[in-house]
């Protein structure tokens, strides 16, 4: 059996939340294999919504095996209350749910140096989120990490040397804070993940393997937010490309299968840093209005604008995506003309690579215009009832992109999602 990878390609955001929750009737396995809590997948079925931080998005089909992989970094005090959430309303995840040993830890002092570091850029801020997701990745791979399985061992110890090390830095920023409240609540919620079943995820997920269990590994932000590919310095702290979820479960790069990519039918972008299509106008507003762009855990405005080809080939070329999956297609229900961005515009150079950096602000994007279809897509279940104008679009892209879209997603709930083609 392979692992097939679920991944965002754009700038996070992209729906990933709702298309594993679709695809997870067919596999045994579920995964995290990056990322934290500044990532909120939404799904909405039954006339509920949830939002999920740090729980796979297979947890509410049906007793399926959810991990939490090691290259994830867990915040005790937030997984406990999307837990209890989730316990409240029927969905009991002690059975279901497994947890890395070799995940790290997010500690209180991590939170109080997110914040300090931002308050130290000024106005060359990054964007964080606030959870401490930086500072964790940063202590990872400095060798001075905390990891769940710590929580077995001379665990007070190993916590004083960590606080000790990041009061610290906090000392040296002249940082003011107060640690005690948070501190009591994430010892609580370190009893409370005693609770769950911590494993030797690699170990179980080679096992499940080898038994002939179907695998589906769900990435978080988007490849543009990648560490290494991504429009850095304004990125996450992981890998969120493919390769991410070798080493964030375990998995030799043979055992990967179907690469399955997801973008929106337009681009957003939430916090700092450069976004070549960018609508600073009404056009931009619609957008945000319509597909109701804000963030699932922060509830910031997301920046809107028209979908960018050239992010998204270098998206598909580093993933090795294998099917695409195109998301929140009704928000452009409404336009007379859909804009797609072909090229890049650089000191007069026409180009059509994902360049170094696009921090320039001299970048124009060269756009392409296509007929809007002008059709509440909404209610329909198949791509028989897709409006001419629509499947023009869609055949632009797959011959732009050369890879085939197998699912349209028509609105936010797991039933307005259309299967265009049969797994091969």
């Amino acid at each position: 059996m392979k692992v097939d990878v679920l991944l965002g390609l754009q700038w996070g955001d992209e729906g990933k939340g709702k298309v594993v929750d679709v695809l997870t009737p067919g596999y045994d396995v579920i995964t995290r294999f990056q990322g934290g809590p500044n990532a909120g997948h939404t799904l909405e079925f039954n006339g509920e919504k949830y939002v999920l931080r740090s729980i796979p998005s297979g947890i509410f089909q049906g007793g399926k095996i959810n991990v939490i992989g090691n290259g994830v970094v867990l915040d005790p005090i937030l997984f406990k209350e999307e837990a209890e959430s989730l316990a409240a309303s029927g969905h009991d995840l002690t059975k279901h749910l497994y947890i890395s040993k070799k995940a790290h830890l997010i500690l209180p002092t991590h939170r109080i140096l997110d914040a300090a570091y931002e308050a130290a850029k000024g106005d060359a801020k990054i964007g964080t989120t606030g959870k401490g997701i930086g500072p964790t990745y940063t202590d990872k791979v400095s060798r001075n990490g905390v990891r769940i399985g710590d929580i077995f061992l001379d665990f007070q110890a190993i916590y004083n040397k960590a606080k000790e090390k990041h009061e610290n830095i906090l000392h040296s920023l002249n940082y003011s804070y107060d640690l005690s409240e948070l501190e009591t609540k994430w010892f609580e919620a370190i009893e409370y993940l005693k609770r769950f079943n911590i494993i030797d995820s690699e170990h179980v997920i080679n096992r499940y393997l080898k038994e002939g269990k179907s695998i589906l590994a769900e990435g978080a932000q988007g490849t543009m937010l990648d560490v290494d590919f991504g429009s850095y310095p304004f990125v996450t702290s992981s890998n969120t490309v493919c390769a991410g979820a070798c080493t964030g479960l375990g998995i030799a790069p043979n055992k990967i299968g179907d690469v399955y990519g997801i973008f929106k039918a337009y681009c957003t972008r939430v916090g700092s840093g450069p976004f070549p299509t960018e609508l600073h106008d009404e056009t931009g507003k619609k957008i945000r209005a319509i597909g109701h762009e804000y963030g699932a855990v922060t509830g910031r405005e997301r920046r809107c604008g028209w979908i960018d080809l050239v992010a998204l080939k270098y998206a598909i070329m580093v993933d090795g995506v294998t099917q695409l999956i195109m998301m929140k297609s009704d928000v452009l229900d409404d336009f007379e003309t859909i804009k797609a961005c072909v090229a890049y515009n650089i000191k007069g150079q026409e180009v059509t690579e994902f360049p170094y950096s696009i921090e320039d602000n001299k970048i124009e994007p060269v756009y392409v215009e296509l007929p809007g279809w002008k059709t509440d897509m909404t209610k329909m279940k198949s791509e028989d009832e897709f409006p001419e104008e629509f499947n023009a679009y869609l055949s632009f892209l797959e011959n732009e992109l050369e890879v085939p879209i197998k699912i349209v997603s028509v609105g936010p709930d797991r039933e307005q999602t259309i299967i265009r083609y049969t797994k091969e």
